[in-house]
């Protein structure tokens, strides 16, 4: 623990974009449609490591509503996790799989911070010592609700930020950078 005894620090990670690369149609990120498809960031394996070694806890929280608009099926979402958590020190993995078509249909889905929120309750983790990580408003927006900071990483997609985050970074290897030099 930190040195106000206040919870275990995490960063929590969006996965497309910022672990993988995701697939851009229209100026918009999409996730990989097979385990085959994914393929992790090369900067991100480094990344990683130093923020574990920093004693960070890795979570990924990820939207993923394909699976509850029935066009992606949820054992592959699943198994990319299984391969990401195998070859990644990633500590666990948040998954909403809502479609997002009814805003009321849950609290996970970010922007909303449910799943950030539901981690650091099971974990321990202390969110203001904690940061979110992502390349989409909504993970800047789930970040700031659940009291974290926020790095953005700016692939340049056709959609505006909401809110400012506190930084912003060009992939994970200058975000981790970044996490480390605010330590």
């Amino acid at each position: 623990m930190g040195k106000h005894q206040i919870g275990v620090r995490a960063v929590f990670l969006d996965r497309d974009g910022v672990i993988n690369r995701a697939s851009e149609r229209d100026g918009l990120p999409y996730p990989p449609a097979s385990l085959a498809d994914f393929e992790i960031l090369p900067e991100v394996p480094a990344a990683c490591a130093k923020l574990k070694a920093a004693d960070f806890l890795l979570v990924v929280a990820t939207n993923q509503p394909d699976v509850g608009r029935g066009t992606l099926d949820q054992s592959v979402v699943e198994s990319i996790h299984a391969h990401m958590m195998n070859v990644l020190p990633i500590d666990r993995v948040e998954v909403c799989f809502h479609s997002g078509k009814d805003p009321n249909e849950c609290d996970c889905r970010k922007p909303k911070p449910g799943m950030l929120l539901r981690a650091a309750r099971e974990l321990g983790l202390g969110l203001a010592q904690s940061w979110m990580v992502g390349d989409r408003w909504r993970d800047v927006d789930c970040g700031r609700a659940a009291g974290c900071k926020t790095i953005f990483i700016d692939r340049g997609y056709a959609e505006e930020l909401r809110q400012k985050p506190d930084f912003s970074a060009c992939d994970l290897g200058e975000a981790a950078d970044i996490i480390l030099r605010e330590l």
